[in-house]
């Protein structure tokens, strides 16, 4: 996941639209233009053309953008017809602004592979970093993307709470971050109650990570769930939504790569990071239905589906992130199907109660082709939350609404001026331009671009 050497020999790719194509093969040699016709070669959404020279080798290459509505409807065009393209450098023209700079990250993120259990092969083309780019910012955004997506994609075996802790450890040591982690009984000790009810059943122990950088600016704080694997708890799932559970801990995933992004980019901000890692393992001490837990804030919540619990590791988190006041608290979390209900796959459905930093995300995803949608904290919808036997309820009945209720119960336990929460997917279900199937972060590029206006850096 790199640009070709500035040095190398390169080939030039000017991108083209359906619409300007006929204009641009007025312009090529009567060869040229018999061979785009035989290659079906129309300036279509991620087509490439390669025209040959005399040596065998290739002069110069056309790649498809497509029409208005191809555009409006797929992200990362550019990156679709590069991974079609032969061996080679390429100099990619015709593009500009925001247009090239999401073709430069979609040609990085497209080259990702997960190869640490089976060699995967790579993508042949490679990118010179196009002119009037922030190439060094682009690499930064695409390495923390690969974070998450390694990160997501490693099965549970090797990504449990001590996995997730190493790996906040070695990004803390990539940028001089501070890490202090609190781990089993500790936990108990140091009053994190129900992160340690929600772990108590695994072998791997649960553990909270508290990650810091950063010495002036604003105040950050980004909480990550860390559920390295949910069984459901007690209210077993079924092995149709069991599968693909080694990707809960989506919102650590993608906290960490934000984060990555954050430092690598020196933003003058302070940074923490919190993520409760766990397991919701099943076991004869496993928390159960109609237990009722003690939480760090002191609210009492009424458990109803143990598998509602990665609200109640980050209610626990977030009070603790809050005691400290940040300007701006951010919770990720791979925390509710009722959002792919709402909103697919490729959304990033996100609360806030704060219009402006709503304004900054929305028009900060539409520039980073990072997109998002914002979802109420309906306040008539708190009433589903209190089950009246304690403060709080973590599974309403009835099923109505369970996006916003989880959200409106993350709420409760966050004492900030401005807190904003995204209920992610973490998951590309199959693969699409830029985004192979498997993990992949949402949301993170968009805050970060967002970033400065919210925050006034």
């Amino acid at each position: 996941m790199n640009f070709a050497a500035p040095d190398a020999p390169a080939i030039t790719l000017e991108a083209v639209t359906s619409a300007n194509w006929s204009a641009v093969q007025n312009g090529l040699t009567e060869n040229a233009q018999a061979w785009a016709k035989v290659q079906g070669f129309d300036g279509g959404a991620g087509q490439v053309l390669t025209l040959p020279n005399t040596d065998g080798g290739i002069e110069r290459a056309f790649i498809g953008m497509g029409d208005q509505k191809a555009q409006s409807r797929q992200r990362f065009i550019v990156a679709a017809g590069a991974a079609k393209l032969p061996e080679g450098a390429y100099d990619l023209k015709g593009l500009e602004g925001a247009a090239l700079e999401e073709a430069a990250l979609g040609w990085l993120l497209a080259s990702y592979r997960f190869d640490r259990y089976r060699k995967q092969s790579e993508m042949k083309a490679t990118l010179v970093a196009p002119k009037g780019i922030d190439a060094d910012r682009i690499l930064t955004i695409a390495k923390g993307e690969r974070l998450t997506r390694d990160l997501i994609n490693t099965p549970a075996s090797d990504m449990g709470p001590p996995d997730l802790e190493a790996a906040a450890r070695k990004l803390a040591e990539e940028h001089g971050a501070s890490i202090e982690v609190t781990v089993g009984d500790g936990l108990l000790e140091k009053n994190f109650p129900m992160v340690h009810a929600v772990g108590r059943a695994a072998n791997r122990a649960p553990r909270l990570i508290d990650m810091r950088w950063g010495s002036e600016g604003p105040t950050l704080t980004l909480v990550g769930k860390g559920v390295c694997f949910d069984t459901g708890g007690l209210n077993i799932k079924p092995s149709s939504s069991m599968g693909l559970m080694k990707k809960d801990m989506g919102g650590s995933a993608t906290v960490l790569g934000l984060a990555h992004m954050i430092m690598g980019l020196g933003l003058k901000l302070r940074l923490r990071v919190l993520i409760p890692a766990v397991e919701n393992s099943i076991a004869g001490n496993a928390f159960r239905p109609q237990d009722i837990l003690n939480s760090r804030k002191g609210l009492t919540v009424e458990i109803n589906n143990t598998d509602a619990e990665g609200r109640l590791v980050l209610a626990d988190a977030l009070t603790y992130g809050s005691e400290e006041n940040p300007d701006l608290i951010v919770s990720m979390a791979t925390l509710t199907g009722a959002a792919r209900v709402a909103v697919g796959p490729d959304l990033a459905p996100f609360y806030t109660d704060h219009d402006d930093d709503a304004s900054a995300l929305a028009i900060a995803a539409v520039q980073v082709a990072d997109p998002v949608w914002r979802m109420p904290f309906h306040n008539p919808y708190e009433a589903m939350i209190e089950p009246g036997v304690a403060d709080l309820d973590n599974a309403p009945k009835g099923g109505f609404a369970g996006s916003i209720t989880a959200a409106l119960f993350l709420r409760r336990f966050v004492d900030a001026p401005r807190y904003m929460h995204f209920d992610i997917y973490g998951w590309q279900p199959s693969a699409a331009p830029a985004r192979p199937q498997g993990g992949v972060g949402q949301g993170a590029r968009a805050l970060l671009e967002a970033l400065p206006k919210m925050l006034g850096l």
